[in-house]
């Protein structure tokens, strides 16, 4: 049983995060492992190992680029944790030169002005790539989704180098 089936959703990376949530909570009230205290030894062990499931299966299926992956594993596309580069050329040159404005964001005469900025445009990029993403996932183009999803991983990076830029500007 997959992680869609275990939640009764639908196999796609649009969901329903109030019904994921809401199976969810079921399925961890039904398997929680203080239920089965006074089980036998093997019942507890399968309501630890069962409770994990819908653990890993959760926080899987809520966070939209794990999701992604997993739909894509599904299909026999398993790209968690590679280290494949990109052969896109022009998302290469776009990350450059994304790196270059990173760079020169603590240089601005408005360093917060630059960061708001800089983040608009990472977001509006990510959203471009995410739209991107549901229509080959939705298409079955599982290898241009798995490119894809390789973009998003490095705006997530982007992203967060982003953050720690403006965590050491809130410190001075």
């Amino acid at each position: 049983m997959n992680y869609f089936e275990l939640f009764g959703l639908p196999e796609q990376f649009q969901l329903d995060g109030q019904a994921l949530a809401a199976a969810y909570r079921q399925l961890q009230s039904q398997f929680h492992p203080d239920k089965f205290a006074s089980r036998p030894e093997r019942e507890r062990l399968q309501a630890v190992q069962q409770a994990a499931r819908i653990n890993d299966a959760f926080s899987t299926l809520k966070n939209p680029l794990g999701r992604a992956e997993y739909l894509l594993s599904l299909q026999g596309v398993d790209i968690r944790g590679e280290q494949q580069t990109l052969k896109d050329p022009m998302f290469l040159m776009q990350q450059m030169e994304w790196r270059e404005q990173l760079e020169e964001i603590s240089a601005a005469g408005d360093v917060f002005a630059a960061i708001m900025a800089f983040e608009r445009e990472l977001k509006q990029a990510s959203d471009d790539y995410y739209r991107e993403l549901e229509q080959r996932l939705d298409a079955g183009h599982w290898e241009q989704a798995a490119d894809t999803v390789r973009k998003l991983k490095f705006m997530v990076k982007l992203h967060a180098e982003l953050e720690r830029v403006e965590d050491a500007q809130q410190e001075f």
